[in-house]
């Protein structure tokens, strides 16, 4: 049995022995998960923090719109490649030593990105910081799920939620409210002193528990043999799969030879990183990417539902500040606040779920919060519109936010579930590149459902707004004759009258078209969220954690 696990893992029987000898951290479990949250949810508030202020950069820097979005898309393909290698790469010099050298990457880079001179050494300094965040998130988890027993970690992963769900809702407000009052090189510069305090408390707080050491012991004693081969084809997949995802709606998807070649490789070295890692395994080695974890039911399902949850957290948050913005003519820092309330929602629903966790079966918890999920989207479909009111859409926003606490919290208890502690690094960073990835692939989707929904409602409409329509020709009489009375365009002339009428109906159509396509976009993510929920039934109830087989 013992043999078969190392075969499967490329563990040694050391490092799965140490294991599990019972390990507690010499200082207070809650002062080590506020140590390393604080660099996570710095992490995660840059991931949307730069996006209101694009066009500052653009203009400051001499470049276009479109190069701009550059400073996204960097942070995000060298995110996604960093995160699930970073169980790997803790193997060679420690999980600690690793969080905090991406604590330094991640604010020296910060500080070069505030200070950058040119647009494409903003980029380069982006990919260093997408880089060195790229390994805070699975760190931080791997350590709250190795400090805290298994009946304490809903509670501790309350925390980590309030980080990784708070801050992207936080982020478009803060951005902007930095960006209007202050300058755009500042949303780099704040990251700096949090970088500092969050080294200072991680050297004196956290440290590696005993598998963790002996897998670097074991790592030095054969030598260090990174997986050149491995790791240039998640580098090449995952990064490949970021940039289609990113630009596939500008450059029209398949209509572009760009975005069709950068598929084909995306699938070409997925499918030779799954063969290779596979590979590995037959070897005894240990490979980058721990794929056996997917024999777990618990797992994969956790997996599946983390992508949901991403694709729908990320999806909203895109999608209500540029209905907003676009439709009722909100400011930057206006729609960043509409959607604030439901950060403060989770923030306070968060401990509440963690306390729930160790009295009810996490599966009726996901349940709820997904049949909640459905339901506040549903009430968005029903109740948003082109005279929707601020309080209207703030309080559909913290329905919605509400059951994101009942979704984050159990899910990943339940990825841990009968999971050995030699492989918590795996899931972490597995568990957290199925959350970015299901983000990036929401956000992809709404860009470009919006354009394809919107010109299908356009052209549908305009068909019934034609000079052989009666009711068109009444309507435009009726606009012009009020605007030539009016001292407005349009006024005094006959036929400018018309022109002027003739524009507002047109305004009229496509607003109504885009947003008839928003309300499509909703109805699609409801119908998403209401098929996942019975996936959850196939996990088995959860018996007291991770370390079940330990024994």
């Amino acid at each position: 049995m013992a043999a078969t696990a190392i075969e499967e893992t490329g563990q040694s029987e050391a490092v799965q022995a140490a294991a599990q000898v019972p390990w507690k951290p010499k200082h207070n479990p809650w002062l080590i998960a506020l140590t390393v949250t604080l660099a996570t949810f710095m992490e995660v508030l840059d991931t949307s923090i730069a996006n209101v202020a694009l066009p500052h950069i653009a203009g400051s820097l001499g470049a276009s719109q479109d190069e701009a979005t550059w400073v996204i898309t960097s942070y995000l393909v060298a995110n996604a490649i960093i995160l699930p290698a970073s169980a790997y790469l803790t193997t060679f010099v420690g999980r600690k030593k690793f969080y905090m050298s991406c604590v330094v990457l991640f604010g020296i880079s910060s500080a070069m990105c505030g200070l950058a001179p040119s647009l494409p050494i903003l980029i380069l300094f982006r990919l260093l910081q997408g880089a060195g965040g790229g390994g805070l998130g699975p760190s931080e988890q791997a350590i709250l799920a190795d400090t805290f027993e298994p009946k304490q970690r809903g509670q501790a992963f309350a925390l980590y939620g309030l980080a990784v769900v708070a801050a992207p809702a936080i982020g478009p407000t803060l951005g902007g409210w930095i960006t209007d009052n202050y300058d755009w090189r500042w949303i780099f510069f704040i990251n700096v002193p949090v970088a500092i305090l969050s080294l200072v408390l991680t050297t004196r707080m956290v440290e590696d528990p005993p598998h963790i050491v002996a897998e670097v012991q074991e790592s030095k004693r054969t030598g260090i043999r990174l997986d050149y081969v491995g790791f240039s084809l998640l580098a090449l997949g995952f990064g490949s799969l970021e940039f289609v995802l990113d630009k596939g709606q500008e450059d029209d998807w398949f209509g572009s030879h760009l975005i069709t070649l950068f598929t084909v490789i995306c699938g070409a070295a997925l499918i030779a990183l799954i063969l290779w890692s596979l590979l590995s395994i037959r070897r005894g080695r240990r490979p980058i990417l721990n794929l056996t974890l997917f024999k777990q039911r618990s797992f994969a399902a956790a997996f599946t539902m983390l992508f949901v949850l991403g694709f729908a957290l990320y999806g909203t948050t895109v999608l209500i500040p540029q209905f907003v913005q676009t439709l009722l003519g909100y400011t930057a820092e206006l729609a960043g606040l509409v959607i604030s309330p439901g950060g403060v929602t989770i923030m306070l629903m968060m401990p509440v779920v963690g306390i729930l966790i160790t009295r009810v079966d996490p599966r009726v918890m996901i349940t709820f919060g997904f049949a909640l999920q459905t339901f506040s989207l549903l009430l968005m479909h029903q109740m948003l519109a082109l005279d929707s009111s601020f309080k209207t859409i703030m309080w559909l926003r913290i329905i919605q936010a509400a059951s994101l606490a009942f979704l984050f919290i159990p899910i990943n208890t339940i990825a841990y579930n009968n999971i050995p502690r030699s492989q918590n690094n795996d899931v972490s960073g597995l568990s957290n590149l199925a959350r970015n990835i299901g983000g990036s692939v929401g956000t992809s989707f709404v860009a470009t459902m919006l354009a394809r929904r919107a010109q299908t409602h356009q052209t549908f409409l305009v068909s019934h707004a034609t000079a052989s329509t009666n009711a068109f020709n009444n309507r435009v009489s009726s606009i012009a004759g009020f605007l030539q009375g009016s001292s407005g365009p349009g006024s005094g002339n006959h036929s400018d009258a018309v022109a002027a009428a003739q524009a507002n109906i047109y305004n009229m159509v496509h607003n109504q078209s885009q947003m008839l396509a928003y309300l499509d976009i909703i109805a699609v993510l409801a119908i998403f969220c209401l098929c996942v929920t019975p996936l959850v039934w196939i996990v088995p109830k959860p018996k007291g954690g991770g370390d079940a087989p330990a024994h």
